[in-house]
């Protein structure tokens, strides 16, 4: 396994490591927090939560699998070269572990506070129904072979597509409602740090090692960074721009006649 040849870089790389951990992992809370306020996820788009869940949970099984299993980092090496380094670090499989914590408190939310007549879309339940059977017969497949980087390597696909589209209702239903009232944007600015300092993370060790193998080895990093980017642009400018004034008012069940 190669080492670092920067002490520098290396102090860089595990302080932004730790940065993007710590904006990602808060970046939950302000949509908890005012959901709580509220006793209400009006606003919120419910297959929104359900496909994270769904990305958290395979990025999850991604990362841990390729930081603690010998046998996955063996196929790794075997395949990229013992010169290189895992592109997962500590900070990725402590950020999985609580985003599915905190993507499955939201859901708790959806179930128990008001959430007027919104409910998860047919679509959205297909998608995950389909993904997890999907994974099912992979692992049936990778069994016999012991395949397992290719194994992990599905699961890391899986939260690719999933944070490929799982942005899109909230900001189609933002774009309908012409409302970001009930999405909390201090999750889209702290999301917004998390990405831009994971992507330099991992330019640091490219630019460390001379090699680019961190970026196409863990595709699915890279590709987290750039899409989470590129929405949270998007809100951002949904917020600021497009919506800033027009807010939803919505009515609590005291209000109502």
């Amino acid at each position: 396994m190669a080492s670092w040849n920067s002490i520098p870089l290396k102090t860089t790389y595990e302080i932004l490591g730790w940065i993007s951990f710590i904006s990602w992992s808060i970046s939950f809370y302000p949509q908890v927090i005012f959901n709580f306020r509220r006793k209400s996820v009006v606003g919120l788009n419910f297959d929104f939560v359900v496909l994270n869940l769904t990305k958290h949970s395979s990025y999850l099984i991604y990362n841990v699998c390729l930081y603690f299993s010998s046998a996955v980092q063996k196929q790794y090496f075997k395949k990229y070269g013992h010169d290189q380094m895992i592109p997962v670090a500590a900070n990725d499989v402590a950020f999985s572990l609580h985003a599915v914590l905190l993507t499955a408190i939201t859901l708790l939310q959806i179930a128990i506070y008001e959430r007027g007549a919104q409910k998860v879309s047919k679509i959205s339940l297909t998608i995950v129904s389909a993904v997890w059977l999907a994974a099912a017969v992979c692992f049936f497949v990778a069994l016999p072979s012991h395949k397992w980087l290719w194994l992990i390597s599905v699961f890391n696909a899986i939260q690719v597509v999933m944070t490929l589209i799982k942005y899109i209702p909230q900001a189609v239903m933002n774009f309908r409602r012409k409302s970001t009232d009930g999405f909390s944007i201090g999750n889209i600015l702290l999301d917004f740090l998390g990405g831009c300092t994971n992507y330099t993370q991992m330019l640091v060790q490219s630019i460390d090692q001379h090699s680019w193998v961190n970026f196409y080895g863990n595709i699915g990093k890279t590709l987290l960074s750039l899409v989470s980017i590129f929405f949270d642009l998007l809100f951002m400018c949904q917020h600021y721009l497009l919506y800033p004034a027009k807010k939803t008012v919505i009515a609590s069940p005291q209000e109502v006649v």
